[in-house]
């Protein structure tokens, strides 16, 4: 039972008295007057209603505005709004007597003027005429229950407005006078509670025959109950003189020890509204008792039943009833006022109390008030934080931590951290943290402390539950924890984390740097994606090669081949296989030429198309072997593997590497075989004549003499600088050199004459043999100039005839068509003849014979050739003299083919034409026309 004087008071409502509007001349207003003889009243819709003993309905609107109607010819006794529909129930009386009439009216329809009476019924429990003691509608328009005097309830069931779809019924009968009803709703379950001087009984009316509970063996008086609204669960209210009930359909609920004699009841937003008797004078109340308040002062306090304080408290003289409407309280007063409670808004009634509630340190009733109130989450926070504030400098650190937790979100961490830094409060701190992670709202320094904290107090428990939270459930920086446990020494823990949230460089580095297990480290790179597989490889594969050799090449081997994460079965879906260059794997090997090796052999004979870089280390890691090796057989073995590599083809690319490798390691084979692929047949002889080779030299220009005819020379010069007997040698290139004319005799003599044991003899045939043919050679040209000779004297004698001698034409037939020659004909000097028609159709010049015209223009190019040479050369002396950058002119003559040994001319010099050049030379023709007359 709740002690109602321990409970605190506020002032969270303003009272002021309702005044009716100013005048036009800007006097004061007056207070607003309530028409005389009220007697009920309700609210609603919109607007106060009140009923009076002068058989009027009275409207009073926001705008202050009275209207009113006749409903009844006497008086009007109850009066019911309902607050969802613009429907009001009356009860009154028509005639003298007992004889109460319900009126059912709809506000939104006229009749007359007035609001439309849809339904008139009397209010009878059975025959015997009593008086209405109470009212009550439910607002689904279903039921209504009309309590009397004499302690009947009449329910009526079914639409309320209509006689035709209702049915009355009496639903309770006893012998108290009935003073409160409430009807309940709770999803489709609907209670009427019902409550008279001396119990109270509830009804279900969802089921049939309607089944009902006595809750308690005592009553209240009229108007002394009422229904809560939601946040009190819909507890039915009863108010007697000592406590106020809260009762639930099947059982009571708390109570409230409200002392006072109890008047009237409403609930408002929340809040309990009690007028009662004023202390100083409470005479025994009664059931009809309004005679004994017609003089008395009355008190008006306003409950939080939640959170147990006094919102307001005032007195008033004879209160009439209190009514809600346009989010205010109205107290209308025997005298005719009207009195208007309105509520604080939440800042200010928080402003008000927090001051009180603060130095008394009542923080947990101002949190619930801040919640009751909907304070916003800011301003809860600061409750919190001095709430927290409080109970730290009291040295309850535990308590203190846990409002400090409800400040996360607002309150910045550094604020609460600083206060548990000391080592004795690390279980607050932690506690704080945990809190904090759980939140989503912690950074890496506080996963960093928190992590600290756990180590500290050696929890393997909670540090387990911690950090092994599922997936979804991750509040903290993985990477910062695995940092700290790694630091902190719980590799275990560190380790787990980087394989379930995929940190697998953390992974492989606590694994082989810490714990050293290397060959779980490697078989966890071989669970990893391609590339993934591949970037750990190239970081930590010469660390594996060093502690786990065999492993490591044969996973290299698969990386670089057909790679597939292990443990990902095999079928349709499979991910296709991946390869990684495996050329960038060879630095891997640094010091492991063994698995190199294989590792090398293995790509060529996997992959054919593997990096030229596999090709070469290959290459030189077997000419090492060899050159190092001391077993004869097992070094020709190897000798082969390297020459079969070489002759592979694929070091065409890549000639003058395998080259270099071949002569650093001196392997023979290998330089003349890739001397002969890049066809350098000069070092090949060259490496014979350093070896004193001499069959070997001769085999060589015998083979490639024919390709590179120097061998020869170069050969001569050899064997003719060395003081051994090498006249066979020497012999057989000079039998080369002959045949081939390679060399002037002269030359041959001056370089044999280097060698001192080569005599006459071994050049004597050669000379003897030169020297003939060249003696053959002179006569065959003498013979060709002699015939020049006589072919010029010919011609220029043929000039001189065509000159000075008149000529005949003697032709018969065309030279042509070798038909009879006809007029008109063409005769040229030359002696042919032509048929005009087959002249003009095969000449290309009317100056020149068809015949002839091929020879002479060979002629003609030549004559206009040498002109050309000669200007040109001139034309580049001249220039060459006059010209600041020679070279620029050699290499602009030089672009122009000057140099060539044939020039083609295409511009004639300057100052020449073709006439000038072809003057002395051109034939004359001679054309006769002979036309018949």
């Amino acid at each position: 039972m709740a002690a109602y004087l321990q409970w605190r008071r506020f002032v969270f409502f303003d009272r002021e008295t309702v005044r009716e509007p100013a005048g036009p001349d800007g006097t004061g207003a007056k207070p607003f007057a309530l028409p005389p003889g009220i007697a009920v009243c309700d609210s609603g819709r919109g607007s106060l209603v009140f009923g009076d003993i002068l058989r009027g309905i009275w409207f009073l609107p926001r705008s202050l505005q009275l209207s009113s109607f006749q409903a009844y010819k006497l008086r009007v006794t109850h009066l019911y709004q309902l607050k969802q529909h613009s429907i009001l129930v009356s009860i009154g009386e028509d005639e003298e007597g007992i004889n109460p009439l319900v009126k059912v009216w709809n506000l939104e329809k006229r009749d007359g003027g007035n609001p439309l009476c849809t339904r008139i019924f009397p209010a009878i429990p059975g025959n015997k005429p009593t008086v209405v003691s109470c009212l009550t509608v439910h607002e689904n328009l279903n039921f209504m229950a009309i309590g009397f005097a004499d302690g009947s309830v009449v329910l009526t069931k079914g639409d309320i407005t209509r006689d035709r779809h209702s049915k009355t019924q009496i639903l309770h009968e006893g012998s108290y006078p009935v003073t409160g009803l409430a009807f309940r709703q709770s999803g489709k379950t609907t209670h009427l509670f019902v409550v008279t001087t001396e119990n109270i009984q509830s009804y279900m009316l969802s089921v049939k025959d309607y089944p009902h509970l006595e809750l308690d063996t005592h009553g209240c008086g009229l108007r002394c109950s009422s229904i809560s609204d939601p946040s009190q669960d819909l507890q039915f209210i009863v108010a007697g003189n000592e406590c106020v009930y809260l009762y639930q359909p099947d059982e009571r609920g708390p109570c409230f020890a409200f002392e006072g004699q109890k008047l009237i009841v409403h609930w408002y937003r929340g809040y309990l509204i009690i007028v009662s008797k004023d202390r100083k004078t409470s005479p025994k109340s009664e059931f009809s008792g309004n005679e004994a308040r017609n003089s008395d002062k009355q008190v008006l306090n306003i409950y939080d039943l939640c959170n147990k304080f006094i919102a307001y408290s005032s007195v008033f003289d004879d209160i009439v009833d209190v009514l809600a409407e346009w989010g205010s309280l109205y107290v209308l007063t025997r005298d005719g006022k009207i009195h208007v409670l309105q509520e604080k808004d939440t800042q200010t009634k928080l402003e008000a109390c927090k001051f009180m509630l603060f130095r008394k340190n009542l923080f947990e009733m101002a949190i619930n008030l801040a919640k009751s109130h909907h304070l916003d989450s800011d301003g809860l926070s600061e409750i919190f934080r001095q709430y927290g504030d409080h109970l730290y400098n009291k040295g309850n650190h535990d308590g203190a931590i846990q409002q400090y937790i409800r400040t996360i979100g607002k309150l910045e961490p550094s604020y609460v951290i600083r206060k548990f830094l000391d080592a004795q409060r690390i279980h607050n701190l932690t506690a704080y943290l945990q809190m904090l992670h759980l939140q989503s709202l912690a950074n890496a320094d506080h996963t960093t402390l928190l992590l600290n904290c756990y180590t500290k107090l050696k929890d393997s428990s909670k540090l387990e539950e911690f950090i092994k939270t599922s997936e979804s459930e991750v509040h903290f920086d993985v990477e910062t924890a695995i940092k700290v446990l790694r630091q902190a020494g719980y590799y275990s823990h560190a380790v787990y984390l980087a394989e379930k949230h995929e940190h697998h460089e953390w992974y492989l580095k606590i694994q082989l740097e810490d714990i050293k297990n290397y060959q779980e480290a490697l078989h966890y790179i071989g669970k990893l994606p391609f590339e993934q597989a591949e970037s750990n490889m190239k970081r930590y594969g010469k660390i594996l090669m060093h502690h786990v050799p065999n492993e490591t090449t044969e996973l290299l081997k698969v990386l670089c081949t057909d790679y597939r994460p292990s443990g990902v079965n095999e079928g349709p879906g499979m991910l296709e296989g991946k390869k990684a260059n495996s050329e960038e794997f060879i630095p891997v090997f640094a010091n492991n030429s063994r698995e190199l090796k294989a590792f090398l052999e293995h790509m060529t004979e996997v992959q054919t198309d593997s990096p030229q870089g596999v090709y070469d280390t290959l290459l030189e890691l077997r000419l090492q072997n060899w050159a190092h090796e001391q077993d004869e057989q097992i070094k020709e073995k190897l000798h082969n593997e390297a020459l079969t590599l070489l002759k592979s083809g694929r070091f065409k690319t890549v000639f003058d590497k395998a080259l270099v490798l071949c002569q650093m390691h001196n392997f023979k084979d290998g330089v003349l075989y890739l001397y002969e692929q890049g066809k350098l047949f000069q070092q090949i002889m060259h490496y014979h004549m350093q070896n004193e080779q001499y069959k070997k030299v001769i085999e060589v220009c015998e083979l490639y003499g024919d390709q590179e005819a120097c061998l020869w020379e170069q050969a001569l010069g050899y064997f003719a600088r060395k003081e051994e007997n090498c006249k066979e040698y020497i012999a057989a290139v000079l039998k080369h050199i002959e045949n081939k004319n390679l060399m002037p005799p002269l030359l041959v003599v001056q370089t044999l004459a280097h060698n001192s044991t080569a005599t006459l003899s071994v050049i004597k045939d050669y000379l003897v043999n030169k020297l003939q043919k060249q003696s053959r050679q002179i006569e065959q040209d003498e013979q060709r100039i002699q015939k020049y000779r006589e072919e010029t004297t010919r011609i220029r004698l043929e000039i001189e005839e065509l000159k000075a001698s008149p000529r005949i034409f003697q032709k018969t037939k065309c030279s042509i068509c070798t038909s009879a020659l006809e007029l008109p004909s063409v005769h040229f000097l030359c002696g042919h003849s032509f048929h005009q028609h087959c002249f003009e159709s095969y000449s290309e010049s009317d100056s020149e014979c068809p015949t002839c015209m091929p020879e002479n223009r060979k002629v003609m190019d030549m004559i206009r050739a040498q002109e050309q040479k000669r200007d040109l050369h001139d034309q580049f002396q001249h220039q060459l003299k006059c010209s600041n950058d020679g070279f620029s002119v050699v290499a602009d003559y030089f672009g122009r083919g000057v140099f060539n040994k044939l020039t083609l001319i295409t511009d004639l010099p300057s100052g020449k034409t073709a006439t000038t050049i072809e003057g002395g030379l051109q034939r004359e023709l001679l054309m006769h026309t002979k036309r018949s007359t």
